[in-house]
């Protein structure tokens, strides 16, 4: 099994363009104080080495979980994107067993598996 990941964090507030200011924010930003860029790396690796343990011993439940634990907004959120076809709009409705976001676009599901959203 292969997996590639990418993820980036925001520590401070110069670390994204301008364009993004209503959008993006930064740890230092939201909790007032200066964040240790070290300490951050070693847990975030930390913490990742954790949930490829879960995922090489198959323990799938263990990451859905711990993903659904932390993604409040996955359930009842107004989200908006662009598909193939255009905007689109809709309501979470939660995380699929393959980890794909559930968005109720009317009286239909649609399965978000890569993309921007936006929350309003």
């Amino acid at each position: 099994m292969n997996v590639i990941l990418g993820y980036g964090i925001n520590v401070g507030p110069t670390a994204y363009p301008p364009a993004l200011h209503d959008r993006a924010t930064s740890l230092e930003t939201e909790l007032g104080r200066h964040v240790d860029r070290t300490h951050l790396l070693v847990e975030s690796i930390a913490s990742l080495a954790r949930r490829y343990e879960d995922l090489l011993e198959g323990r799938f439940d263990a990451i859905l979980d711990a993903w659904r634990a932390r993604a409040p907004a996955s359930v009842g959120a107004r989200v908006m994107w662009t598909a193939g076809s255009g905007p689109q709009s809709g309501v979470t409705a939660g995380i699929d067993e393959d980890g794909a976001l559930l968005v109720r676009i009317g009286g239909r599901m649609e399965r978000i598996v890569a993309g921007e959203l936006s929350w309003f």
